[in-house]
């Protein structure tokens, strides 16, 4: 168990995964750097975090509801929660062998209600699972909070204006704690990662204070720098 002192943003994940370096240079240094990808997605946080309730029938959705998980070390603030009323018995039972049950009771309302964390992003699915240990570790918290079992969550992304299903199978859940260990472990340390040039730093923000071509320590000859300069312009290109 970690101390309240002790816990570390949710969102702090989402960087580690995408990349190390990017961590340590925004949560370490304290640098940052806006393009106008983070603007958009600012904007889309804003709005999801401006704190209300709406309630739709058998549908009941949160919006910047506070999150913790004293077990994991984690705090911060889910985008949406929603919360669905169970009408099957089936429902009811839990989803693995510690017997958590599905749902949980809102006070003065009838029924019980499932969690659902979802979690908006302003562009496209990306590669790799960055997004989704990002939503799972709201989901650990969730269920550390509510004392429920959490199957799924989903992600919004403006671009493509479409809602994807994300399963909390025991791999992701797996994968997000080992990564949350890894996040505390380099907070310890209060080191930045070095640099590694990959072909996702063209998107980073943080890409002409990080360096990577520079800082990583690999020199390209002149050939190989026109090869890799050429290809980047044909990938933005299509």
């Amino acid at each position: 168990m970690y101390d309240e002192d002790d816990l570390l943003s949710i969102s702090a994940l989402q960087h580690l995964a995408f990349c190390e370096r990017q961590w340590g240079l925004m949560y370490l240094e304290q640098i940052w750097a806006e393009n106008r990808l983070t603007v958009e997605g600012q904007q889309i946080h804003e709005r999801a975090h401006e704190p209300e309730t709406e309630s739709r029938g058998d549908l009941r959705i949160a919006r910047g509801l506070r999150l913790r998980s004293l077990r994991l070390g984690l705090s911060g603030k889910a985008d949406v929660v929603e919360f669905h009323r169970l009408s099957e018995p089936c429902e009811l039972s839990a989803t693995r062998s510690d017997q958590k049950p599905a749902g949980f009771r809102l006070e003065g309302v009838p029924g019980l209600w499932r969690p659902v964390p979802v979690e908006y992003k302003r562009g496209s699915p990306k590669f790799g699972r960055c997004d989704e240990i990002q939503l799972c570790a709201q989901a650990l918290c969730l269920e550390e909070m509510l004392e429920v079992e959490i199957s799924s969550g989903a992600l919004f992304y403006g671009k493509p204006w479409k809602r994807y299903e994300v399963s909390f199978d025991s791999a992701l859940r797996l994968e997000t704690e080992e990564l949350t260990a890894r996040l505390h472990e380099l907070d310890k340390a209060g080191k930045t990662p070095p640099a590694k040039y990959e072909a996702k730093c063209r998107s980073c923000s943080l890409l002409d204070l990080c360096l990577p071509q520079a800082a990583g320590g690999k020199k390209l000859s002149a050939e190989q720098y026109l090869i890799r300069a050429i290809d980047e312009a044909i990938e933005e290109g299509s």
